[in-house]
Formats: C-alpha cells, sequence, structure tokens
C-alpha cells in the first residue's frame, strides 16, 4: 500500500516533526488508573480534576501486565494539535468539517491483503481467547466499572444493508468475550440500527475500530440534523483528506471493518439483553464523562459478544481520558459545523465563528461571534443562538460576543461579559428544555419547579453584544499596527 494513505501511524509520524507535539516514554505504567493519572497532569486539559494541561501527545511503550504492547493518548488533545493533524487554521476547523459534510467522499471496500488491521487475528474459539489479555484497555479511574474503550468507532449497519454508519460509545470490558455498551437513547444511529435488529430478535453485527486517523474520529460524532439518518459520517472523514476512507470485509461477522485501524472487535450486540455496566466493580460508577463528573453505572448497557479480534503487528492502543480536551475536539468541532450550516441558512452572514469550548466539554456550550451590519440586524443574535438551542438539544449555554472579540480566548469572552453586558437585560432563560443526561444539575432534586425528569435543563443565552445604535461608545483602545513586531523577539 502507498505510504501516503492516512492512518493514525502517518499522523504520529507527522507530528513527531512537530516540537512539543508528541513524546514517548518506555518507564512502565500500569492503565489501571495510573496511565490516565500520568496524563492527567501532562496534556489532558478539558474539564479535568485540576491540575492539568495542554501537552504533547503521549506513546507509552512499556504497559505493565502487556509486555511488547503500547498505548497512545492525546492525540486530539488539543485543537491547534487537531488543526495540525488535518493541516487546516485551527480557528476555523467548524467551517472546514462543515464543508466536508457538503462535498462527501465515500468509503471504498478493499481486500484483506490491502488490510493491516487483518494481519493478526485472534477469534473468540480460540482456547486461550480473552478480550482483556489481548487488548490493553486502560481504566480513567480507580473507581471505573472496569477497562474502557474509550475511542472506539462502532461500525454497524441496518437489517437490510441499506445504512451504514459509525458512532462513539462507551464501552466496558467485562469478560473474557462480553463487552457492556453504552447505547445513549436518541439520536444515534447506531442505536436507531440496533432496535431494528432488536425487533427481529436478531443480534446486530458491529465491528469495533481502534486506533485511527483522528480525521475519522471526529468525523464520526456529526449528529442529526447536519447529518441524518442515512448520511454515513464515514463520508467526511473522506473529505477531509480528500481519500476514501478504506473497509474490509470482517472475519467473522457480516460487517466491515476499517481496514487501516489499528485493532479491529468483530462482535453482535445481542437483542433483548442487558447487564449490569459495573458487575465487577459494584462501585456505582462507570466512568469520568466529558462534564467533568464520575459517570453513573448504568443498570443495563447492552450485551456485546466478541467474535474476534484483529490487529495490526506491534499494535498501537489508542486511548482518552474521559472529560479531556480529546472529547472538545471530538464532539465541539462537529457541533461548531452543524451550528454553522443552521445559521449560515437562516441567517447568512450574520454568524462569522462559532466556538464549543472546554468549559462545556465540547457539548454544552458555544459561543458565537455576531456581525452587525446595520440596526435592522438588531436582535438577529438571539435567533440565532436559539436556532442553535433548538437544533442542539446537548447545549446548554450561548454567549454571544461581537466579532472584535477573540472567542478562542476565554479572558476576551469573559471581558465581554464585564464591560458589553448586564445581567438584568442580556440574559434570557429557557426552562424546561431537554438536555444531555450526564450533567449531574438536571435532575428533580436540584429544581423541581422546572426539571420533572433528569436530563432536562434551563438553558441560558448571555447577549454579550453592543447594541448597533451604541457600537461608537464601546470601541477597543486602538494601538499601533506595527508590521514588523517580531524582529524584538530576535
Amino acid at each position: 500500500m502507498s505510504e501516503e494513505l492516512y492512518d493514525l501511524r502517518k499522523v504520529i509520524d507527522e507530528l513527531k516533526q512537530e516540537p512539543g507535539e508528541y513524546h514517548e516514554t518506555d518507564v512502565e505504567v500500569d492503565p489501571n488508573a495510573e496511565l490516565s493519572g500520568v496524563y492527567r497532569y501532562i496534556g489532558a486539559g478539558g474539564t479535568v480534576e485540576r491540575p492539568t494541561a495542554v501537552g504533547p501527545s503521549m506513546m507509552f511503550n512499556n504497559i505493565k501486565g502487556f509486555p511488547g504492547d503500547r498505548i497512545y493518548i492525546g492525540s486530539m488533545a488539543s485543537r491547534k494539535r487537531v488543526g495540525k493533524i488535518l493541516h487546516h487554521d485551527y480557528q476555523t476547523l467548524g467551517r472546514f468539517l462543515k464543508n466536508s459534510v457538503d462535498n462527501p467522499v465515500a468509503p471504498v471496500v478493499v481486500s484483506e491483503k490491502d488490510a493491516p488491521v487483518q494481519e493478526v487475528i485472534h477469534k473468540a474459539t480460540d482456547a486461550d481467547f480473552d478480550i482483556r489479555k489481548i487488548l490493553p484497555a486502560a481504566t480513567n479511574t480507580e473507581y471505573d466499572a472496569g477497562p474502557y474503550i474509550t475511542v472506539g468507532l462502532v461500525l454497524g449497519s441496518n437489517p437490510d444493508k441499506s445504512m451504514s454508519d459509525v458512532t462513539i460509545h462507551r464501552m466496558v470490558l467485562e469478560d473474557k468475550d462480553t463487552l457492556g455498551m453504552y447505547i445513549m437513547p436518541g439520536g444515534r444511529h447506531i442505536g436507531h440500527f440496533q432496535k431494528e435488529f432488536e425487533k427481529l430478535n436478531k443480534p446486530m453485527p458491529i465491528t469495533i475500530n481502534i486506533g485511527l486517523d483522528p480525521a475519522i474520529t471526529i468525523g464520526a460524532t456529526f449528529e442529526p440534523p447536519t447529518t441524518p439518518l442515512g448520511y454515513d459520517e464515514l463520508n467526511v472523514a473522506g473529505a477531509l483528506r480528500q481519500q476514501a476512507v478504506q473497509l474490509v470485509a470482517a472475519k467473522t461477522v457480516d460487517e466491515k471493518a476499517i481496514a487501516r485501524s489499528e485493532y479491529v472487535i468483530e462482535a453482535e450486540i445481542m437483542p433483548n439483553q442487558t447487564m449490569q455496566e459495573d458487575i465487577n466493580t459494584n462501585t456505582g460508577k462507570a466512568m469520568p464523562e466529558f462534564p467533568g463528573y464520575d459517570g453513573d453505572a448504568n443498570p443495563a448497557v447492552n450485551v456485546v459478544k466478541v467474535k474476534a479480534i484483529t490487529h495490526r503487528k506491534n499494535p498501537i492502543f489508542q486511548t482518552m481520558i474521559g472529560p479531556s480536551e480529546e472529547h472538545v475536539s471530538m464532539a465541539g468541532i462537529p457541533t461548531e459545523a452543524s451550528i454553522l450550516e443552521l445559521v449560515d441558512k437562516a441567517i447568512p452572514g450574520k454568524v462569522t465563528n462559532v466556538y464549543n469550548s472546554p468549559a462545556g466539554g465540547g457539548k454544552l456550550m458555544t459561543i458565537m461571534q455576531i456581525h452587525k451590519d446595520d440596526e435592522a440586524d438588531e436582535g438577529l443574535q438571539r435567533q440565532a443562538a436559539i436556532l442553535a438551542l433548538s437544533a442542539f438539544k446537548e447545549l446548554k449555554t450561548v454567549i454571544l460576543v461581537d466579532d472584535d472579540v477573540d472567542i478562542f480566548d476565554m479572558n476576551d469572552v469573559m471581558w465581554t461579559l464585564n464591560t458589553r453586558f448586564q445581567g438584568d437585560k442580556d440574559i434570557m432563560v429557557l426552562p424546561g428544555m431537554r438536555n444531555h443526561p450526564l450533567d449531574p444539575s438536571e435532575r428533580p432534586e436540584y429544581d423541581p419547579k422546572s426539571i420533572r425528569f433528569r436530563g432536562m435543563s434551563s438553558k441560558t443565552i448571555l447577549d454579550g453584544t453592543v447594541p448597533f445604535d451604541m457600537k461608537d461608545q464601546f470601541e477597543r483602545a486602538k494601538f499601533k499596527e506595527v508590521k514588523d513586531w517580531q524582529k524584538y523577539l530576535d
């Protein structure tokens, strides 16, 4: 195969050429809580417990209990690094992804000889088969329900194979051939397909693809209405790279796998079967989720039976910390693209950029940069916020700022809320709406008046834009433009 084909290894080779973006270590690390504990300090960022930092991605070459295996973490734990990976300005990644959705490049199927992920094959019928010994899956904390697959892309189809798609779910290793998979109700295409199989009382064949080019992972996290049912999000990765994602027929299930993955788990989601997520620990906890809190163990996750594991020679197991900035990149940038798609159609030219910041885990908060040309534009900023909230139910807070504000600098955003904002007139609260069930404040005990059932929320719009007729009273201090300022640093 051509060395120009993109996969995780090519991305790592490129990051090695960028100062500060990649580091590897041969010091032994325990995948049980220690690895995440180490990376928490070095490069996790996001909503991880402080102290944390934005730092290099890391390869751990010496994994306790898994001689010869290695774990990679942090490829997407910096927006600037994602920009380098995708060869695009990090500040306009939302528009880049939006354009990729609109100009899809479909995946292609290749033969086994062109699929490095099938270099090594372990079948569940083998006497010594045990996923817990083959997969060096990490636990984020000492309280997790078990080792989790956190960056595993689930590929599946509907029963008649007329539609296929990919999504990411949390999956815990339960025993030697069983995973527990949490499929959040509503919105995810894999969940829709699985319900169709369940009605037929048939197991749903899937592949779980681990160790991927981040273009595939990020492209796979779109949701309706941007990518409606029937839209295969592997098309987005193809467009981002201008190179079709390569698929290969799985060995033991009737489904495709991503040919240049590091690992593929071939499995079936069992119909009408569930199990306790923390059956092995009984801690009541699943794993840390993107809002920064430990997710509650689900009493009834889907049962996934593993049929085989295939992998490359000397494979790289990819993982992430649940609340780290990797989640912001995976979930936030596609949401930015989706918001831009919506507002560009409804009120073109008025929303210049959008940022889903780490403070909201990529899902709960968006900052919208607004441009007003004349007095007729006054009020459109709030229309834009309501559009975003209505289309993307997981958004909880929208902050509106003018186009002289750097939306990627939270000091600048908070500055506008301190100098262009009055709480009694610039806050809009929309109670009793639907949101993400992982936000622990969204429970009836917190606010019995507006939260009837868990997962409901009040949504808030903070309008920090200057009224158009007062713009001349809010001009920032103007400094001299110095073109060659960098010479003073030489």
